[in-house]
């Protein structure tokens, strides 16, 4: 099942306690019980809990892209994976997983917003660019993967698989 969580303060690089990203990831443990994981930089906290179906032994989150200039929390499965994966290996891209997370970073870097209406599945992510300080929250079009957001009162945004982590 996973689940995914974070913080993106939108009016600057405040500081993210990382122990407020995993309070939000320890509010959904019973979606992932193999593993969980927490990134911070300056404005921006990501965390995930792991439910492993895709890459049993790899694919860790956060996952950053193959040259470190984006991140991802990704709840769910890209169906056509294989085939974006394909695609994107023609234009150069390499991978150093055999899961689907990898091809949204690299599918994100190659097509930018436009690779959503390439991704067909059922999914819920985020994904935090660097280089533009940008965070991009998606879901898929029918909303099978849960992706509840709120705005708090100094403008951060927080994020989360269920509601109760951001209360």
């Amino acid at each position: 099942m996973c689940g995914i969580a974070g913080i993106f303060h939108t009016r600057g690089a405040a500081p993210v306690d990382p122990a407020r990203v995993e309070t939000m990831c320890d509010a959904i443990v019973h979606r992932g019980p193999d593993g969980q994981g927490v990134w911070i930089a300056p404005g921006v906290g990501l965390g995930f809990r792991r439910l492993a179906i895709i890459d049993l032994a790899g694919s860790p989150q956060p996952m950053a892209s193959a040259d470190g200039r984006a991140m991802l929390v990704f709840n769910g499965e890209i169906y056509n994976f294989r085939e974006l994966r394909a695609e994107l290996s023609n234009t150069g891209a390499k991978f150093r997983t055999d899961g689907d997370g990898e091809v949204i970073l690299a599918a994100w870097q190659r097509w930018g917003v436009d690779c959503l209406s390439r991704l067909h599945g059922m999914f819920a992510f985020a994904l935090y660019d660097l280089d533009q300080r940008t965070l991009l929250l998606a879901r898929d079009r029918l909303g099978v993967k849960p992706l509840h957001m709120a705005t708090l009162a100094d403008g951060s945004v927080i994020f989360g698989s269920e509601l109760k982590q951001l209360l």
